[in-house]
């Protein structure tokens, strides 16, 4: 994974992209929660891999193993 997802601060402003391309891994997420099956996104995107869509999730996964969410007050 860390092969697949990098972070240069001269690449969409540093957020974590797909193999130094602009495809950052916010909008790879997206997709997929907007219905986008893998083959789709490969169909429309023809540099990213199956490998580098699952490293984005990989990713994800990742940064969402915290010990605890908590609610800001409103």
């Amino acid at each position: 994974m860390t092969d697949l997802i990098t972070i240069d601060p001269n690449i969409c402003h540093g957020k974590p992209c797909i193999r130094g391309l602009r495809y950052p891994v916010e909008n790879v997420l997206e997709w997929l929660a907007s219905g986008m099956t893998i083959e789709d996104i490969l169909t429309d995107y023809e540099d990213l891999t199956r490998e580098d869509i699952l490293a984005a999730l990989a990713f994800a996964a990742r940064l969402m193993a915290v010990k605890r969410v908590e609610s800001l007050a409103a």
